[in-house]
């Protein structure tokens, strides 16, 4: 079997468990040591991105046993992609944590790489019950990471936070029994056979197993009407948790993708496709919901959050489709807005610490050292967030728009897609004049900070690899035209998993 599957998760655990054990105190040596692991990560997931390019899934077979007797472990392309994505965009929050925003409190980089370990369980993990299990992990972690740092306002949202997804993981566990009931199995190879040979008399059952899971699932992509918890909970966090909260809310539209795209996919028989429905509406919501927070958005750390709300409807439009090219252009706009989010998301982190008392408020306030790098950087992300040419939100939402023309209600979603576009722009410009147009030339942090320098370094390298995104979006869009061919491919997916074959 081939051994590198199984690293993503064994990294993080064991980079975790030293830290905690051998480092407790000494947080320079953490930043070290958290910074190097997550480095190997992204060296890993970069190796199997190279071997996923076979087009052949990798199964990891823990133990050697069978499936769906065991517990199998899947790279293809798709896990692969997200894998690169999350480890990416974990190196860059490590540098910026280790900025200064890793001594707000205790144990910021234990937490971040359990955070890391739920993450790539999930991406990586071929049957439901092990997904919960990393679901869990990861959500035990960020409600550590969320609340890193204390004050009021971050203990109040941090309950609902916590609330939310504690209803959530008892859907989930819920969910996952009905479907036990009615398949025998929870392995998602297994569970794609069996839905299309289920009996009438189980139909409902799983069925009502199927749309709980997604009820989960859309709660982690903060689809409307399960959205609420997210602009409350990003905006309160600390700039780092949020960058890296970025990544969660795609864990959500990848489960939705797995289990609606392939599980439940066309060749489910009767339960074939059984969430599209409701999808595409409820993701056209949320988009208009994003949208109007950004519009009226009164902080910049808001503004951001509402904007996480808002690319999640636009991908979800493509994504809702479950068809090659609306997977291909979603998957484009994902990696875009992950990255694009991540950067705004710790430049509202720089101007709140630098703005003093005014905070990130969009309101007049005296100058701040370095304001115009950080314009520049905010006018880039922002440009990427709100679809502007000529970055890669652009790209994406181009390709979204020629993914749902042949959806019958392409000209109201087309429309949408533009109008909250111009919201989009509208909110962003209002918030730049009012952050960065000072009206006093006084300068509040009259001393260089250390601190810039890991912070500066962590906002450009992810704009930089926004430019990047769209200088290569030709090789990037060839790459996840496959990807999505293979994320829908039943036959393929389940001939891998359950396959005679042991080896890869």
């Amino acid at each position: 079997m081939n051994h590198w599957i199984i690293l993503p998760a064994v990294i993080p655990a064991l980079t975790a468990s030293f830290l905690l054990l051998a480092l407790r105190h000494r947080l320079e040596a953490q930043r070290a040591v958290s910074i190097v692991a997550t480095t190997l990560l992204l060296a890993v997931a970069l190796f199997l991105l190279v071997q996923s390019s076979t087009g052949v899934p990798l199964v990891y077979r823990l133990g050697n046993w069978e499936a769906p007797f065991g517990i199998v472990l899947v790279v293809d392309r798709l896990t692969a992609t997200m894998l690169t994505l999350s480890a990416t965009l974990a190196l860059c929050v490590a540098v910026f944590a280790s900025g200064g925003d890793d001594r707000a409190g205790r144990h910021f980089h234990p937490l971040f790489q359990f955070q890391l370990l739920g993450i790539n369980g999930a991406f990586l993990t071929g049957d439901i019950f092990n997904l919960f299990v990393f679901f869990e992990v990861m959500l035990i972690a960020s409600y550590g990471l969320m609340l890193h740092g204390g004050g009021a306002a971050r203990l109040k949202a941090g309950f609902q936070y916590v609330a939310i997804n504690l209803v959530a993981s008892t859907l989930f566990l819920i969910a996952a029994g009905l479907i036990y009931a009615s398949t025998g199995t929870l392995n998602m190879a297994d569970i794609a056979v069996k839905a299309a040979e289920i009996g009438a008399d189980d139909q409902a059952i799983l069925k009502a197993g199927a749309l709980l899971l997604f009820l989960v699932f859309a709660t982690k992509a903060s689809l409307v009407p399960l959205h609420w918890w997210l602009p409350v909970t990003y905006a309160a966090t600390s700039a780092p948790a949020a960058a890296i909260f970025m990544i969660m809310t795609k864990v959500g539209a990848y489960a939705i993708l797995r289990g609606y795209g392939m599980v439940f996919g066309s060749g489910a028989g009767e339960l074939a496709l059984v969430v599209a429905p409701f999808v595409l509406p409820a993701a056209a919501v949320t988009l208009l919901i994003g949208a109007l927070g950004v519009f009226a958005g009164r902080n910049l750390r808001g503004i951001a959050a509402f904007a996480v709300v808002a690319s999640m409807g636009t991908m979800l439009i493509a994504l809702g489709r479950f068809d090659g090219p609306g997977v291909s252009a979603a998957l484009y706009y994902m990696v875009h807005s992950t990255l694009a989010g991540a950067a705004l998301f710790l430049i509202a982190g720089v101007v709140s610490e630098r703005r003093g008392a005014a905070d990130d408020a969009l309101s007049p306030a005296p100058a701040i050292r370095n304001e115009l790098v950080l314009g520049g950087f905010f006018l880039l992300a922002t440009i990427g967030m709100a679809g502007l040419p000529p970055l890669s939100g652009f790209i994406g939402k181009v390709m979204i728009l020629g993914a749902i023309r042949a959806d019958s209600a392409w000209a109201w979603l087309w429309a949408l897609i533009l109008a909250t576009s111009l919201l989009l722009t509208i909110g962003f410009v209002r918030a730049g004049s009012a952050l960065f147009w000072a009206t006093a030339p006084e300068v509040q942090d009259p001393e260089p900070a250390p601190a810039a320098i890991p912070q500066f370094t962590a906002i450009a390298a992810l704009l930089t690899l926004t430019v990047l995104w769209t200088a290569f979006g030709g090789v990037a869009a060839n790459w996840l035209d496959e990807t999505a061919a293979q994320a829908l491919d039943r036959d393929g997916y389940i001939a891998a998993v359950l396959g005679a074959g042991k080896e890869n």
